[in-house]
Protein backbone atom coordinates (compact mmCIF):
# COMPACT_ATOMS: atom_id res chain seq x y z
CA UNK A 1 0.00 0.00 0.00
CA UNK A 2 2.84 2.18 0.68
CA UNK A 3 4.35 1.61 -2.14
CA UNK A 4 1.57 2.83 -4.21
CA UNK A 5 1.12 5.94 -2.34
CA UNK A 6 4.63 6.61 -3.00
CA UNK A 7 4.11 6.00 -6.42
CA UNK A 8 1.32 8.29 -6.66
CA UNK A 9 3.04 11.35 -5.52
CA UNK A 10 5.56 11.74 -8.40
CA UNK A 11 2.86 11.36 -10.48
CA UNK A 12 0.65 13.73 -8.89
CA UNK A 13 3.32 16.68 -8.60
CA UNK A 14 4.06 16.03 -12.57
CA UNK A 15 0.42 16.65 -13.10
CA UNK A 16 0.06 19.71 -11.17
CA UNK A 17 3.66 21.11 -12.64
CA UNK A 18 2.15 20.51 -16.38
CA UNK A 19 -1.10 22.27 -15.20
CA UNK A 20 0.49 24.87 -13.97
CA UNK A 21 2.17 25.69 -17.35
CA UNK A 22 -0.27 24.89 -19.33
CA UNK A 23 -2.46 27.81 -17.14
CA UNK A 24 0.54 30.34 -17.54
CA UNK A 25 0.80 29.63 -21.38
CA UNK A 26 -3.17 30.35 -21.70
CA UNK A 27 -2.60 33.48 -19.77
CA UNK A 28 -0.06 35.00 -21.43
CA UNK A 29 -1.69 33.95 -25.07
CA UNK A 30 -5.02 35.60 -24.15
CA UNK A 31 -4.89 37.95 -21.07
CA UNK A 32 -1.65 39.37 -20.68
CA UNK A 33 1.93 39.38 -21.22
CA UNK A 34 4.96 41.30 -20.40
CA UNK A 35 7.34 42.87 -21.98
CA UNK A 36 10.83 45.00 -21.39
CA UNK A 37 11.14 48.25 -23.03
CA UNK A 38 14.54 47.78 -25.51
CA UNK A 39 15.40 51.48 -26.36
CA UNK A 40 14.58 55.41 -25.53
CA UNK A 41 11.66 55.88 -28.30
CA UNK A 42 9.09 55.83 -26.20
CA UNK A 43 10.84 58.18 -23.50
CA UNK A 44 9.89 59.57 -20.88
CA UNK A 45 6.78 57.44 -20.84
CA UNK A 46 8.70 54.56 -20.94
CA UNK A 47 12.27 53.95 -20.07
CA UNK A 48 14.88 51.72 -21.23
CA UNK A 49 14.34 48.57 -19.21
CA UNK A 50 10.87 49.67 -18.10
CA UNK A 51 8.46 46.41 -17.60
CA UNK A 52 4.98 46.56 -19.11
CA UNK A 53 2.16 44.21 -19.10
CA UNK A 54 0.26 43.98 -22.08
CA UNK A 55 -3.43 43.01 -22.57
CA UNK A 56 -3.66 40.40 -25.34
CA UNK A 57 -7.14 39.74 -24.20
CA UNK A 58 -8.91 42.49 -26.61
CA UNK A 59 -7.60 41.30 -30.02
CA UNK A 60 -9.31 37.76 -29.15
CA UNK A 61 -12.60 39.73 -28.83
CA UNK A 62 -12.29 41.95 -32.14
CA UNK A 63 -11.04 45.14 -30.47
CA UNK A 64 -8.97 47.41 -32.25
CA UNK A 65 -6.60 49.98 -31.19
CA UNK A 66 -7.83 53.41 -31.40
CA UNK A 67 -5.86 56.74 -31.29
CA UNK A 68 -3.80 57.20 -28.07
CA UNK A 69 -3.22 53.21 -27.34
CA UNK A 70 0.37 52.53 -26.77
CA UNK A 71 0.70 48.89 -28.32
CA UNK A 72 3.36 46.83 -28.67
CA UNK A 73 3.46 44.95 -32.29
CA UNK A 74 6.13 42.25 -34.30
CA UNK A 75 7.74 44.04 -36.55
CA UNK A 76 6.27 43.93 -39.92
CA UNK A 77 9.35 43.61 -42.30
CA UNK A 78 12.60 45.60 -41.15
CA UNK A 79 11.65 48.06 -38.27
CA UNK A 80 14.23 46.68 -36.24
CA UNK A 81 17.26 47.26 -38.45
CA UNK A 82 16.70 50.80 -38.24
CA UNK A 83 15.39 51.12 -33.85
CA UNK A 84 18.14 51.15 -32.19
CA UNK A 85 17.35 48.05 -29.52
CA UNK A 86 19.99 47.31 -26.75
CA UNK A 87 20.73 43.80 -26.51
CA UNK A 88 20.97 41.44 -23.18
CA UNK A 89 23.03 38.72 -22.45
CA UNK A 90 20.51 37.54 -19.95
CA UNK A 91 20.94 34.27 -18.39
CA UNK A 92 20.93 30.73 -19.14
CA UNK A 93 17.00 29.58 -19.32
CA UNK A 94 15.82 33.36 -19.55
CA UNK A 95 14.25 32.17 -23.21
CA UNK A 96 12.00 29.39 -21.37
CA UNK A 97 10.75 31.59 -18.79
CA UNK A 98 9.73 34.38 -21.37
CA UNK A 99 8.17 31.85 -23.36
CA UNK A 100 5.72 30.83 -20.18
CA UNK A 101 5.42 34.06 -19.88
CA UNK A 102 7.47 34.57 -16.55
CA UNK A 103 9.92 36.55 -17.52
CA UNK A 104 9.83 39.57 -20.43
CA UNK A 105 9.74 38.68 -23.73
CA UNK A 106 13.40 39.35 -24.76
CA UNK A 107 13.04 37.89 -28.08
CA UNK A 108 13.80 40.96 -30.22
CA UNK A 109 10.43 40.63 -32.35
CA UNK A 110 8.45 43.30 -31.09
CA UNK A 111 8.16 47.19 -31.18
CA UNK A 112 6.51 49.36 -28.65
CA UNK A 113 4.72 52.93 -30.22
CA UNK A 114 1.51 55.41 -29.88
CA UNK A 115 -1.07 55.03 -31.84
CA UNK A 116 -1.57 58.03 -33.63
CA UNK A 117 -4.01 57.83 -36.37
CA UNK A 118 -6.30 54.38 -37.56
CA UNK A 119 -7.46 53.72 -40.99
CA UNK A 120 -9.07 56.69 -42.80
CA UNK A 121 -7.24 59.33 -41.14
CA UNK A 122 -4.70 61.34 -43.27
CA UNK A 123 -1.84 61.92 -41.00
CA UNK A 124 0.87 65.12 -42.20
CA UNK A 125 4.07 66.00 -41.12
CA UNK A 126 6.15 69.26 -41.25
CA UNK A 127 9.95 70.31 -41.70
CA UNK A 128 9.73 70.77 -38.07
CA UNK A 129 8.61 67.59 -36.96
CA UNK A 130 5.21 68.70 -36.10
CA UNK A 131 2.64 65.93 -36.84
CA UNK A 132 -1.45 66.62 -37.29
CA UNK A 133 -3.90 63.84 -37.90
CA UNK A 134 -7.02 65.40 -39.68
CA UNK A 135 -5.82 68.57 -39.11
CA UNK A 136 -5.77 68.48 -35.63
CA UNK A 137 -2.40 68.49 -33.71
CA UNK A 138 -0.76 65.01 -32.45
CA UNK A 139 1.72 66.15 -30.14
CA UNK A 140 3.89 64.22 -27.58
CA UNK A 141 3.01 63.88 -23.81
CA UNK A 142 4.44 66.68 -21.52
CA UNK A 143 7.77 66.18 -20.75
CA UNK A 144 8.95 64.48 -23.46
CA UNK A 145 12.70 65.39 -24.88
CA UNK A 146 12.67 67.91 -28.01
CA UNK A 147 14.98 66.98 -30.35
CA UNK A 148 15.52 66.67 -34.43
CA UNK A 149 12.57 65.24 -36.41
CA UNK A 150 12.55 62.03 -37.28
CA UNK A 151 11.26 62.50 -40.86
CA UNK A 152 12.87 65.55 -42.42
CA UNK A 153 10.83 66.13 -45.51
CA UNK A 154 7.46 67.14 -45.16
CA UNK A 155 4.64 64.17 -45.73
CA UNK A 156 0.94 63.71 -46.04
CA UNK A 157 -0.60 60.44 -46.17
CA UNK A 158 -4.16 58.52 -45.82
CA UNK A 159 -3.57 55.45 -43.16
CA UNK A 160 -5.39 52.38 -45.50
CA UNK A 161 -8.48 50.18 -43.62
CA UNK A 162 -7.13 47.71 -41.02
CA UNK A 163 -3.97 49.83 -40.53
CA UNK A 164 -2.25 51.92 -38.00
CA UNK A 165 0.17 55.08 -37.94
CA UNK A 166 2.48 54.88 -34.83
CA UNK A 167 4.84 57.47 -33.48
CA UNK A 168 7.41 57.27 -30.19
CA UNK A 169 6.60 59.39 -27.84
CA UNK A 170 10.40 60.98 -28.26
CA UNK A 171 9.64 61.79 -31.33
CA UNK A 172 13.33 63.31 -31.87
CA UNK A 173 14.74 59.56 -31.50
CA UNK A 174 12.18 57.04 -32.56
CA UNK A 175 12.36 55.16 -35.64
CA UNK A 176 8.68 54.95 -36.40
CA UNK A 177 6.07 55.20 -39.25
CA UNK A 178 7.98 58.64 -40.51
CA UNK A 179 10.74 56.45 -40.90
CA UNK A 180 8.92 54.20 -43.08
CA UNK A 181 6.56 56.00 -45.68
CA UNK A 182 7.83 53.89 -48.38
CA UNK A 183 6.34 50.68 -47.69
CA UNK A 184 3.60 50.79 -49.34
CA UNK A 185 1.26 51.66 -46.72
CA UNK A 186 2.17 55.07 -45.81
CA UNK A 187 4.51 54.20 -42.92
CA UNK A 188 1.48 52.27 -41.32
CA UNK A 189 1.07 48.38 -39.56
CA UNK A 190 -1.32 46.21 -40.05
CA UNK A 191 -3.61 45.78 -37.44
CA UNK A 192 -3.14 41.95 -37.08
CA UNK A 193 0.79 42.39 -35.89
CA UNK A 194 -0.73 44.40 -32.89
CA UNK A 195 0.26 42.02 -29.76
CA UNK A 196 -1.78 44.23 -27.37
CA UNK A 197 -2.62 47.22 -25.64
CA UNK A 198 0.30 48.32 -22.88
CA UNK A 199 -1.87 48.77 -19.94
CA UNK A 200 0.67 49.08 -16.64
CA UNK A 201 4.42 49.62 -16.26
CA UNK A 202 4.89 47.38 -13.21
CA UNK A 203 8.87 47.16 -12.76
CA UNK A 204 10.96 49.01 -11.67
CA UNK A 205 8.69 49.70 -8.67
CA UNK A 206 9.32 53.30 -8.87
CA UNK A 207 7.83 53.49 -12.45
CA UNK A 208 4.77 51.94 -11.17
CA UNK A 209 2.02 53.38 -12.92
CA UNK A 210 -0.80 52.81 -15.50
CA UNK A 211 -0.86 54.52 -18.65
Amino acid sequence: MRRRRAGRVPRRLAAILCGGILLTLLLKTFVAQAFAIPSASMDPTLRVGDRVLVDTFSRWTGSAPSRGDVVVFTDPGGWLQHDVTPRSGGFPGQGVLAALGLMPSTDGRNLIKRVVAVGGDTVEGDAQGRVRVDGVPADPPPGTPSGPARAAAPFRVTVPPGRLFVLGDNRGNSADSRAHLDNGHGGSIPDGAVVGEAFAVVWPGAHWRSL
